[in-house]
């Protein structure tokens, strides 16, 4: 079975078309027409988005951090105000997804929290 997937990598987006996908002891194999990849994702975390598009001015957490519910994790600057970005959940920081100066737009996964 074919689907067309939208990923981003590093900050730029692409259109992926996949065959197969197969999952195996939390790696993803996705098979390409004549190519076999494995991608090693996150799963059963939860990723802190951007509310709107802007730049990131700071950001309060490393990966392998444990945070609580409603602890700050990120500021995030749009049209000269600054939104502070607070984690959903009580958890571990998995990844951190943008570093100071990035530009984000809305939905951009700026932490993911497991």
């Amino acid at each position: 079975m074919k689907k067309i997937y939208k990923i981003k990598v590093n900050g730029k987006a692409y259109e992926v078309e996949l065959q197969e996908i197969s999952s195996v002891q939390g790696e993803i194999k996705a098979e390409t027409i004549g190519q076999s990849t494995p991608i090693s994702i996150a799963t059963g975390g939860e990723s802190v988005t951007a509310p709107m598009p802007g730049v990131i001015i700071d950001i309060k957490v490393s990966k392998g951090d444990s945070v609580a519910k409603d602890q700050l994790v990120a500021v995030l600057e749009a049209m000269k105000m600054e939104t502070e970005i607070f984690a959903p959940n009580a958890g571990t920081i998995t990844a951190v997804n943008v570093e100071k100066g990035a530009q984000v737009n809305l939905g951009d996964t700026i932490v993911s929290l497991g």
